[in-house]
């Protein structure tokens, strides 16, 4: 097998035996149900020792592009439909811009006020990342420099789309470590990521246009959608992620789906390769568009991240959004869409008619954190850290929580779910734990619909192990009252 590698430019060796397997699936030249090489047969073949190559088949085998048969081999899955089994590396076809609209469908809403939200720096709290391990000194030198620097020039207004250098900074870097096919052209700057739903939903929904999510799912694109007097579709999700069959059972006039498929939010699962190529034939049968938000994909314990569902589009369907609140901090505002070049212009209208553009001085920082490698460098000793976070956290939930709670799903992302033991309210143990001095969120306040499971979302990224271990202790104290 045929797989270019190049010592010179800095990817590992493994990533490049990965990319080069999962480009010949997408593009077809490996055929499902095709036997591919042993690892040791590829690995003399390639001329790198094994190791490499039994990371990227392990890598592989865990996204559901490969399954192996004892015995027999390893071979490419089955699970993918023919048609979508076509190069996109070049070719991008214009997709319709108008899928149909839809019938009004009333979802009960069941999040708190905006007013009473906060987000405190203590454990269990989620969204917030580990504040007190930031490299603040470097971030201020970068500052510094970009103040130091200013000119009116740069004081005047600035480029809807976005700072370019930044642009240019995360395009490299989606396409190195999310696999995201893109080009600076296409990466538009945001507020974050509840800025990018915003700007997605007035772009591309019309009033009681039908927009599908995940369910249970993210609030705050609930938020976004009826803000948009758009129409709430719940589909249910399963080990597998969303579950397209019920998506398709829901009717062809659904305009949109939302999918947080890298990690799903709340439940944790990471959507597998057979539901994302029949989500992404789904939305090609459909003219639909679809909405990946990569929610903390950055941080995974059991396995290395996956590739992007947006990777993986042949036809532009894809509207991939992702942000720097929790790779960073949440202060630093700044979010990114890759937009398919279909549908620049109408973005960068929608994006002028919120607020012009955003603020520059942190984008030419940002820009410059990325580019020196500081980035990179940060993402690395965050994994050890809430690699220990996470531990300390699941240790205390089996010491003090074991018989009352059951962990639900911990491979990755910076909040841990457990479902909670039957008769208990998450709603009122939320309430307890707040005047506790702990913050969490109720897992039912992650459904439209009317049947919700009872639990909680237990951030571990803003706190350390000890303090995690002894809100553990108040915990168990709360169930058990």
């Amino acid at each position: 097998m045929h797989l270019p590698l190049d010592r010179s430019i800095g990817v590992p060796i493994f990533r490049q035996i990965y990319d080069g397997l999962r480009r010949a699936i997408l593009d077809g030249r490996l055929r499902p149900g095709q036997r591919i090489p042993s690892t040791r047969s590829l690995a003399t073949d390639l001329g790198v020792s094994r190791l490499p190559v039994l990371n990227a088949y392990e890598q592989l085998l865990h996204e559901g592009y490969l399954v192996g048969r004892t015995g027999s081999g390893t071979f490419v899955t089955r699970d993918i439909p023919d048609h979508l089994l076509r190069s996109p590396a070049i070719a991008r076809l214009t997709p319709s811009s108008r899928p149909g609209g839809g019938i009004r469908e009333r979802a009960a809403p069941n999040q708190p006020s905006p007013t009473s939200w906060s987000f405190p720096v203590v454990p269990f709290q989620i969204g917030l990342p580990a504040l007190d391990l930031f490299p603040q000194a470097v971030w201020a030198k970068l500052v510094a420099r970009e103040v130091r620097a200013e000119t009116p020039e740069r004081l005047a207004y600035g480029d809807p789309a976005g700072l370019r250098s930044l642009r240019v900074a995360i395009a490299e870097h989606l396409r190195t470590s999310r696999a995201v096919r893109c080009v600076a052209d296409q990466i538009l700057i945001v507020p974050g990521s509840q800025a990018a739903l915003r700007l997605a939903a007035a772009t591309l929904l019309e009033p009681k246009d039908r927009v599908a999510l995940e369910e249970p799912g993210y609030f705050g694109a609930h938020r976004a959608f009826r803000a948009a007097a758009a129409q709430l579709v719940p589909v249910p999700v399963d080990a597998e992620g969303l579950n397209v069959a019920a998506l398709q059972r829901r009717g062809a006039n659904i305009r949109a789906v939302y999918v947080t498929p890298s990690h799903q939010y709340p439940l944790g699962m990471t959507m597998s390769a057979s539901r994302r190529f029949a989500l992404l034939d789904w939305a090609e049968r459909n003219e639909a568009w679809i909405l990946e938000d990569d929610y903390d994909s950055e941080f995974r314990y059991v396995s290395r991240p996956v590739g992007s569902l947006q990777g993986m589009d042949a036809r532009d369907r894809v509207i991939y959004m992702g942000t720097f609140s929790k790779a960073l901090f949440p202060a630093v505002r700044v979010g990114y869409v890759v937009v398919p070049p279909s549908l620049w212009t109408r973005f960068l209208e929608s994006r002028f008619a919120f607020d012009i553009f955003a603020p520059t001085l942190y984008q030419r920082s940002l820009a410059d954190f990325l580019k020196s490698g500081h980035f990179a460098r940060h993402l690395r000793r965050m994994r050890n850290a809430y690699l220990e976070r996470r531990d300390a956290l699941l240790r205390g939930l089996d010491r003090h929580c074991g018989d009352l709670v059951e962990v639900h799903n911990s491979d990755a992302g910076l909040h841990v779910t457990v479902l909670l033991r039957d008769g208990l309210d998450d709603q009122d143990v939320a309430a307890r734990l707040g005047r506790r001095g702990l913050a969490t969120v109720p897992l039912s306040n992650a459904y439209v619909g009317s049947m919700r499971k009872q639990g909680l979302l237990l951030g571990f990224g803003c706190a350390g192990p000890q303090r995690l271990h002894a809100a553990t202790r108040i915990l168990g104290d709360v169930l058990r009252e």
